[in-house]
């Protein structure tokens, strides 16, 4: 695959540049005329807008396929050119949604998060001074008053409307600039006419304005657009948590025996590069000269670093952690193992929710319905002579009434009660729609290292424990040393004097030595530190003097205290269960050996991911459960994913669920949590559609002024709402396993 550029598109380039020139200078090509372009789309917040983007680019001669992701604001074109080659950045220009090939800043993102939330705070300020001047209203205040209050709801109403609602008008302005529409106008028009009548009333001396509708309209919009932001860039950070793992390049060694640093683009395949301790791989290698201890628990899982010399092949990503080495570049940076890392990651989290299919259809069909019905009554009563105020009155109160304020809680509300349920069990959640996907798993699949077990290795008892003074010379050795093994034999062994650093060399790869008393002590491999002697099976480590052996330790990565206990409630769940591990053969056996669950051992993450889409081609829905920077791919391609507190970086960030404590029965607690809220989102959708079958109806009667129409929206609001807080008495609480 070869990377032709990656220069950001310009309207000063197509001035100068022919289409297909200029478009392959921002793709990526995939075969002899097959290309792959990928453009950032800021503008993209919904799911119609991701329909737009899509249709319209998968209708241009050549595009063979188009795929938006709405939480990197990322749309992938793979086109074929067989003539000129398709308009992308055109054809999107044209519909409203600009594009460029520079990804975009994270403090855009920020920008616009902050922006928000100014803007919520701004209506949630506005909606309670304006709503207890309305209660005044409501109960009978005096003429008099009543125009005060009307007065003094305008001018606080007027700046928030202006403010708070350009989240919806800029977005509702584009789509119709563009020659469509969505749901944003549909808000934009309620807003505005509802002010604007509230404006004529008030200057009328009218007994009712309709302020406060107008802005709680914004307020519990808001809401839903501030969470549903908060989740995307939860989405983002996980793929920019991988990439934050690769070098910004590397030092080649060139043709005289200079060093000279080359931008991580630029390194090809072919050059010889330094690698110092230290650093990370910056792309695909191979070890030429020195040895050195890698930390490969990128690709692994493993915590235990992996001795490598000459001839041994390294991943992009992966941590050199002893001698300095010397290394050839096999692959280009964008064909590494880190880079496809990324790729599966973007993959995987574009095409994860069943909902996004829902939300398109219905942002296809909502606003021209809400829209039709509002226009509809509006003219059926001046038809039928009601007046030109009673007509606006009613074509308002249904645009009012219509508001999807209930069905868009109906989720989130469900989602944040269940959050707090969680999280007083020691689980935090990441994606809101994480639980409706734990509530449809039928199969469980457990990573081993870090996840079924603790993860670190534990010193189990000798056999004999008569010559402490040599344990405790080995534990003062083995405190200069950060190798996993070192570091519990110091552990178990705290009272142990500290050997002279003068005294001690550490040989990568083999472990720790020491002159001491006119003896060389070696701590580490059996082959190293005592070549010579048969040393018993399942001895990890050898201490020896002189070649001679003193003691061996024995290592254990103990199963989680719970484990076992977990495994079985998931079984009796109906849940097939199952192990997936980068370690040895030997070491995932004898753990699936005790959980009676079977298992695939020494997998790569790109076997992982392969097995997860085994099972999905089976039709089954997979929790996947792991901890490691090599779980990182699978967590995000399983059908939803959890994690431990104790996990790597971007373990955490790629999970849709982390659990603090260390017992793995948060697992099952969060499975059972699911399913209770699954529920009541059905039970809210059932809600909000009923309500919308009897409001909409009195509505279009006249029965509604926009004013009762705002209660009624509020009121189906808050009976979601309610009905969201009956899981705070769930089973979980009942039987005392909220943490």
């Amino acid at each position: 695959m070869e990377i032709v550029n990656a220069s950001p598109v310009t309207r000063a380039d197509r001035g100068t540049e022919d289409g297909a020139s200029e478009l392959r200078l921002i793709s990526r090509r995939q075969s002899k005329s097959g290309f792959r372009t990928e453009l950032v789309v800021p503008s993209m917040h919904c799911g119609g807008c991701m329909l737009k983007v899509e249709t319209s680019l998968a209708r241009l001669p050549g595009v063979t396929s188009a795929r938006a992701n709405l939480s990197t604001k990322r749309v992938v074109v793979e086109w074929s050119q067989q003539g000129e080659a398709p308009a992308l950045v055109e054809t999107l220009d044209a519909i409203g949604f600009p594009a460029h090939a520079a990804e975009v800043p994270e403090e855009e993102h920020d920008g616009e998060f902050r922006a928000m939330l100014r803007a919520l705070a701004v209506a949630a300020f506005a909606s309670s001074n304006i709503m207890l001047l309305s209660f005044a209203v409501w109960f009978g205040a005096d003429p008099q008053t009543r125009q005060l209050f009307h007065l003094i709801s305008g001018v606080i109403a007027l700046p928030t409307v202006l403010y708070s609602g350009q989240v919806f008008f800029r977005s509702a302005w584009t789509a119709l600039r563009h020659g469509r529409t969505n749901m944003d106008v549909s808000i934009s028009i309620g807003v505005t006419l509802t002010f604007v009548l509230s404006v004529y009333e008030t200057a009328a001396h009218g007994a009712h304005a309709y302020f406060d509708a107008a802005v709680s309209l914004l307020f519990f919009l808001l809401i839903g657009r501030t969470f549903d932001h908060m989740m995307r860039a939860r989405a983002r950070s996980a793929v920019s948590g991988i990439a934050r793992l690769a070098s910004r390049g590397g030092y080649v060694i060139e043709a005289d025996g200079r060093q000279r640093y080359y931008p991580l683009a630029e390194i090809l395949p072919g050059m010889r590069l330094s690698l110092a301790a230290g650093q990370r791989v910056p792309v695909d290698a191979t070890i030429v000269a020195g040895a050195s201890e890698i930390d490969c628990s990128l690709t692994s899982g493993e915590s235990i670093p992996v001795p490598a010399g000459i001839g041994h092949e390294l991943q992009a990503g992966t941590l050199n952690l002893g001698a300095p080495i010397e290394i050839v570049a096999l692959r280009r940076s964008d064909e590494s193992f880190l880079a496809e890392m990324t790729r599966m990651m973007e993959a995987a989290e574009s095409g994860r929710s069943g909902y996004r299919r829902i939300a398109d259809r219905a942002s296809a069909l909502y606003a021209p319905v809400v829209h039709a019905a509002a226009f509809l009554t509006f003219l059926g009563w001046l038809v039928a002579g009601a007046g030109l105020h009673h007509a606006a009155t009613t074509g308002i109160a249904v645009l009012i009434v219509t508001c999807p304020c209930a069905l868009g809680l109906a989720v989130p509300m469900v989602q944040v009660v269940a959050a707090g349920r969680l999280f007083r069990g020691g689980i935090l959640i990441k994606d809101g729609g994480a639980l409706e996907r734990l509530s449809e798993i039928d199969t469980v699949v457990f990573d081993k290292t870090g996840t079924l077990t603790r993860g670190q290795p534990e010193l189990l008892p000798p056999d004999d424990v008569d010559d402490r003074d040599a344990m405790a010379l080995a534990a003062g050795i083995a405190r200069h040393s950060t190798h996993p093994y070192s570091r519990a034999i110091a552990a178990a062994f705290p009272d142990a004097a500290t050997v002279s650093a003068a005294l001690v060399g550490e040989v990568p790869g083999y472990g720790v030595e020491a002159g001491v008393g006119g003896g060389l002590y070696r701590l580490g491999r059996p082959q190293w530190a005592a070549p010579h002697v048969a040393v018993p099976e399942g001895a990890s480590v050898v201490f020896s003097r002189d070649g001679a052996l003193v003691r061996t330790f024995r290592f254990e990565d103990r199963l989680r205290s719970d484990a076992e206990d977990c495994v079985r409630r998931l079984k009796a769940e109906g849940l097939q269960v199952e192990m997936l591990s980068g370690d040895r053969q030997n070491a995932v056996a004898e753990i699936a050996k005790r959980l009676d669950i079977p298992f695939i051992a020494e997998a790569t993450p790109a076997g992982k991911v392969g097995r997860l889409d085994a099972l999905r081609s089976e039709g089954r829905r997979v929790l996947m459960v792991g901890d490691g920077l090599n779980d990182a791919a699978a967590l995000a391609a399983a059908h939803v994913s959890f994690a431990p507190a104790s996990a790597s970086d971007i373990g955490r960030t790629a999970a849709d669920l982390i659990f603090m404590h260390e017992g793995l029965l948060a697992v099952e607690r969060a499975y059972g949590i699911s399913r209770d809220s699954a529920a009541l989102v059905r039970q809210n959708f059932a809600l909000s559609i009923a309500y919308n079958v009897l409001a909409v109806p009195i509505a279009i009667s006249g029965f509604l002024t926009p004013l009762l129409a705002s209660v009624a929206m509020s009121s189906s609001s808050v009976i979601v709402v309610a009905n969201a807080l009956r899981l705070n008495r769930g089973r979980y609480e009942k039987a005392g396993l909220h943490g």
